[in-house]
């Protein structure tokens, strides 16, 4: 079984064409349901009294809600606006709401899980959550720019604590005061990381394991309309296909990797969670073996 801790919110984005108001959203539940098309997943989060039902239906039908509390207040809340070019958004808003001194407790039913995913989170929060487990095999965790401006120091344990860190190219020249890729990374395993992946939107990911760097396309696309969720949805993918191998070797994770890129470019297809809520496993084996097709020289 794989646990996802992280963030469950009302998002509120806004694109050229269309704005989103309360969506289901949260970096936990797009890297959870996007893990579910492989493994079972177990999410660890916390919702406010607003919380509406039809959301928490939406989750059971993909996630196991044991870990999932409900908090005095409201839900976590977040309102972004993206550009013309749909490559820059901007945050209009960040309400941590219950999300703010929520003490995660971690179901019995999940202490044995092997696989533990991070989602973007308050980095003492998620180091405190790892201690919670019986037998971890693999751990990953994420950030974002708000707690390595608000707690960089908190960051940099989180990822002394885990075997592997995802995030995108900004975050991690802002993260590490690095300007070049290949030193960003190497400045995040010298902290303690044993794999490094930096996300790099519709350019696809870089993966780096000692002296290994392993560069994955993107999956071109002709029609993105909401990038919301895409890198939650690439992470989720490659912790959940780990999990469902039971392997953390450099070859499995090279694939997972890939198969990370191919969810995260369905994610991008729909507003919101759209796209992935109306996926098929069918829909995923076409688009590897198009990925296949388009890498292979």
């Amino acid at each position: 079984m794989l646990t996802v801790f992280g963030s469950t919110a009302l998002d509120t984005i806004r694109t050229p064409a269309r704005t989103l108001q309360d969506a289901l959203g949260g970096a936990a539940v797009y890297a959870g349901i996007s893990a579910s098309f492989f493994v079972d997943a177990g999410l660890v989060a916390v919702v406010g009294g607003d919380f509406p039902r039809r959301h928490r239906r939406t989750l059971a039908e993909y996630l196991d809600l044991r870990g999932l509390s409900t908090g005095n207040g409201r839900t976590f809340r977040y309102d972004g606006k993206y550009d013309e070019t749909l490559s820059t958004r901007r945050t209009l808003k960040t309400e941590l709401n219950v999300l703010e001194g929520f003490r995660p407790v971690v179901p019995e039913e999940y202490r044995d899980s092997r696989f533990v995913y991070l989602a973007n989170n308050d980095p003492v929060q998620n180091v405190s959550i790892l201690e919670q487990f019986d037998r971890v095999k693999f751990s990953m965790c994420d950030t974002i720019d708000f707690w390595i401006s608000t707690k960089r120091e908190a960051v940099r344990k989180m990822i002394r604590s885990v075997d592997a860190v995802v995030i995108n190219d900004e975050e991690a020249k802002l993260l590490t005061k690095e300007h070049n890729l290949v030193r960003c990374a190497k400045k995040m395993m010298k902290w303690g990381a044993t794999y490094v992946i930096i996300k790099k939107g519709e350019h696809g990911s870089l993966m780096f394991y000692d002296d290994v760097i392993f560069h994955s396309p993107g999956f071109s696309l002709g029609d993105v309309v909401d990038p919301t969720g895409a890198g939650d949805s690439f992470a989720g993918a490659m912790i959940g296909k780990l999990a469902a191998g039971g392997s953390a070797s450099l070859s499995s994770v090279k694939k997972a990797v890939v198969q990370g890129n191919v969810m995260g470019s369905f994610a991008v297809e729909g507003y919101g969670l759209s796209r992935l809520l109306r996926l098929k496993k069918r829909d995923i084996a076409a688009r590897m073996r198009a990925y296949e097709k388009m890498a292979r020289f």
